[in-house]
């Protein structure tokens, strides 16, 4: 099977997502055999020469000021589109609701492969923290629904997303797909914690909590330090690990040093070996994530991988599968809650580790779990792409202006490609052409095209090779001239079909305007009755 990867993101940047995507690959290929190609906009400097499948990076805009580090592909550059449907994929697998599922979308019109649409992230709250303008944040999250919408299959990694889109106007169904986890289970040994833990402030016997993540403040961090601000006026000691970046950073440590316990938080930065946040996950007592914005938590099951126990927000998607004070803890969304809770835990280490323990047991999902099932279902959707069973999805206008684009491309590409095949012929035959040009000057010069004949017969191989030379040049202009006629014919083809999706295009958006407004005008009327 032959899969496409597509998402916004893909290292040097290192997120969540990109975290599933490179699992995903490296599963697919290890475990069934795929062939993997990825595209991903472009980053500066990036080598993806290591990889041991095709990266394709499209053209991008330097987006990074004031999206936290990302760039904005451009999903209309026809050569990469191309290099990605000539891979010829089976399966079309998005990750992000921008310009990769643009680019599935352009490329199911070229290869007809179904395109599958993860969704991992609330990026309206992202959306809305970065555009200012309330309309404009709208529009823009109703063209990324629109997005999803125009996909054949939308995973979600919990029930809790796919109730979150839905909020967010999406029609359709959903599958939940869960995520799963790359590290080993089990606690790691004592030597690697004291290497990773090595020059921080951890007394023995003091409670750690820990927090891995962005340190962006709408994933419940102030939440966090407002409740140890209350533990600590308990007299209760303890430590704070923050590991990870993020926008807020500054602010968090300022908030904690002005509620007094700056000298109990330690904020590590970002740590890339994931063998050291392994020992950090080991070293820690309780594990902090109040966040409401994730759909998943993958860095509660990698905590339980670790024996290490959460505390999370009821009815949260991270809190999903847990039980209350068996594989986890569950509060409510107030420091008063999280307080009371570590104050009341702080005393009981061994029942953490227990509750650690059936976390481990519980809620721990492989990667290879997880990439097998979806794999499992790759295959049953094409399966049901082949008998035609495959649900409808819903049509947007846009698809048409798709469409168009896709067909554009193509157009672009086939002629590209047969001015590049014939045009190879054609200097093969200058090439021939000048060569022998080259033999009949210096026979002329010389009159030594044959050393021991006679001037008859030189002035007979002279005129043998100005034939051959008169008859290679007027073949070469023939092939010319058809060249040029094919590719006339070519662009007119393709420009009749381009104006019939054109034409295809404005009828659809016409047609979509006039039901919205019999739409409105029921509405109206039902109002008024």
């Amino acid at each position: 099977m032959k899969v496409c990867f597509l998402n916004d993101s893909f290292p040097p940047v290192i997120d969540g997502v990109v975290n599933v995507l490179l699992n995903y690959a490296e599963y697919m290929r290890r475990d069934h055999g795929a062939d993997i190609i990825v595209g991903t906009p472009e980053y500066p400097d990036a080598d993806y020469s290591a990889y041991e499948y095709p990266v394709v990076a499209y053209p991008s805009f330097d987006t990074a000021d004031v999206t936290n580090g990302y760039r904005t592909g451009n999903p209309f550059s026809g050569k990469e589109i191309s290099r990605l449907a000539a891979f010829q994929p089976d399966i079309i697998h998005t990750h992000c609701p921008a310009s990769a599922t643009v680019i599935a979308r352009i490329l199911r019109e070229q290869t007809g492969a179904p395109v599958i649409y993860t969704y991992h992230t609330k990026y309206d709250i992202d959306i809305r923290r970065y555009v200012k303008n309330e309309t404009l944040a709208d529009q823009t999250i109703r063209a990324m629904v629109s997005n999803i919408e125009a996909c054949d299959e939308i995973w979600v990694v919990s029930r809790g997303a796919g109730e979150s889109l839905k909020d967010l106007g999406f029609q359709g169904d959903y599958r939940v797909m869960n995520n799963g986890v790359d590290f080993a289970k089990g606690r790691v040994d004592e030597e690697a914690v004291d290497a990773a833990t090595e020059g921080y402030d951890l007394p023995e016997g003091i409670p750690v909590f820990l927090y891995v993540g962005r340190l962006i403040t709408y994933k419940g961090l102030p939440l966090i330090l407002d409740a140890l601000k209350i533990l600590d006026e308990t007299g209760r000691d303890f430590r704070m690990v923050f590991v990870g970046k993020g926008p807020d950073r500054e602010l968090l440590e300022q908030r904690a040093a002005e509620s007094g316990i700056g000298k109990k938080c330690i904020f590590t930065g970002p740590v890339y070996d994931r063998d050291v946040l392994r020992a950090w996950n080991t070293r820690a007592d309780l594990f902090l994530f109040p966040s409401t914005f994730d759909t998943n938590g993958l860095v509660v099951r990698e905590a339980a991988a670790c024996g290490l126990a959460s505390v999370l927000i009821r009815d949260s998607c991270a809190a999903e599968g847990i039980t209350d004070g068996r594989n986890g803890f569950i509060i409510d969304e107030t420091p008063e809650a999280m307080a009371a809770l570590l104050k009341n835990v702080c005393g009981n280490i061994p029942h953490l580790k227990d509750v650690g323990q059936h976390a481990m047991d519980e809620i721990y999902l492989s990667w290879q779990e997880c990439v097998s099932e979806a794999y499992r279902r790759y295959e049953e959707v094409l399966e049901l792409k082949a008998r035609g069973l495959l649900p409808a999805r819903q049509k947007d206008p846009t698809d048409y202006l798709v469409s168009f684009t896709a067909h554009r491309m193509q157009s672009a590409e086939d002629l590209r490609q047969f001015l590049s095949r014939d045009g190879e012929q054609l200097k093969l035959l200058g090439d021939e052409w000048g060569e022998g040009m080259r033999h009949y000057k210096a026979g002329m010069m010389d009159n030594n095209l044959d050393p021991d004949g006679d001037a008859g017969e030189t002035s007979l191989q002279l005129a043998a090779l100005s034939e051959k030379l008169r008859e290679q040049y007027t073949a070469s202009r023939a092939r010319r001239k058809e060249l040029a006629a094919m590719a006339r014919r070519l662009y007119e083809e393709r420009a009749a079909e381009n104006r019939q999706k054109r034409e295809a295009w404005v009828s659809g958006i016409e047609e979509r305007i006039e039901e919205q407004q019999q739409e409105r005008i029921r509405d109206e009327r039902i109002g008024g009755v």
